[in-house]
């Protein structure tokens, strides 16, 4: 029997991995010998946004108008994250507790990410947390990525929920749309570095702390 399903963002959503993120994007900055180019709290919201964002703030910080180095750094910068990848990164306050509570409660439960897929999972494994979920499926998983929808239904279908009965819970306008395209509910949440955003993106609903993610499903799907 199919479950209702409720499908998480990661970076920014369960956890923030923007230190670690932000140490891979620097990494390359200091081999070009530019040093630290990018610094916590203030980038914190561009780590999220991944890589190629990342590498491009910080080269236009520095002046480069030859933007062509954003490819040539980019598996350079995955790298260096694959090698370090748990260090700063903690999930936010209640995030898997709030996991927990909805798969007692019958729900499936899976991740879509726009993080390359197998760093997604060396990175659930290096938190201890991958049987926490049904399924995960990343960036490079399927040929389209989100805010195409195909990304969110694979979760949902290989986590055995019912496509009728879904929502999206994330932290981005891409996290936004991707609800929008597929037609389901979104739920924002306002405590990631984009947080003070999240109210004009006019999402189902506004989460304010995982404590209270159970009542808002319930509310949603059912």
């Amino acid at each position: 029997m199919l479950k209702p399903c409720v499908v998480f963002d990661l970076d920014g959503t369960l956890a923030d991995t923007s230190g670690d993120l932000l140490k891979a994007a620097n990494s390359c900055f200091r081999g070009l010998g530019l040093g630290d180019m990018l610094h916590a709290p203030r980038d914190s919201g561009t780590a999220l946004r991944g890589g190629r964002a990342m590498l491009s703030a910080g080269f236009e910080r520095a002046g480069w108008t030859d933007m062509s180095e954003i490819d040539r750094q980019y598996p350079i910068l995955l790298e260096a994250y694959g090698a370090d990848i748990s260090e700063l990164t903690i999930f936010y306050p209640g995030a898997l507790n709030a996991v927990a509570r909805l798969r007692a409660s019958g729900y499936a439960v899976a991740i879509c990410t726009n993080k390359p897929e197998a760093l997604a999972i060396q990175l659930m494994q290096a938190l201890n947390a991958s049987d926490y979920f049904d399924a995960l499926v990343g960036a490079d998983t399927l040929a389209q990525r989100k805010p195409d929808p195909a990304p969110l239904w694979a979760a949902v279908d290989r986590a055995g929920g019912d496509r009728t009965r879904v929502c999206l819970i994330g932290d981005t306008v891409t996290d936004r749309s991707t609800a929008a395209n597929a037609d389901i509910p979104s739920v924002l949440v306002t405590f990631g570095p984009g947080g003070g955003d999240m109210e004009a993106l006019a999402p189902a609903a506004l989460l304010h702390h995982f404590d209270d993610l159970p009542d808002v499903v319930a509310q949603l799907i059912g």
